[in-house]
């Protein structure tokens, strides 16, 4: 099984890398960007067939490891 994972900061959490991808994208001469967050995208293949096992554990790698639960949010996609 792959999990798929999407770590973003939370809202109201300021974003520096965001604004400065924003800004960057205006210099260029891109219209009409708004507001730019910037996370991370992490893949990770396991060995197991049950998804709620795989659930479970990605789970736990994320709130352990993976993201700061104090200003992150994830989202796990489990794939056969």
């Amino acid at each position: 099984m792959k999990a798929k994972i999407h770590v973003t900061l939370k809202n109201g959490v300021l974003d520096p890398q965001g604004k400065a991808v924003g800004h960057a994208l205006s210099s260029l001469g891109f219209e009409g960007v708004g507001d730019v967050r910037q996370g991370k995208f992490i893949e990770i293949d396991l060995d197991t067939t049950d998804e709620a096992k795989a659930r479970e554990q990605v789970d736990a790698m994320c709130r352990q490891l993976l993201a700061n639960t104090v200003i992150e949010n994830y989202d796990i996609a489990i794939e056969s």
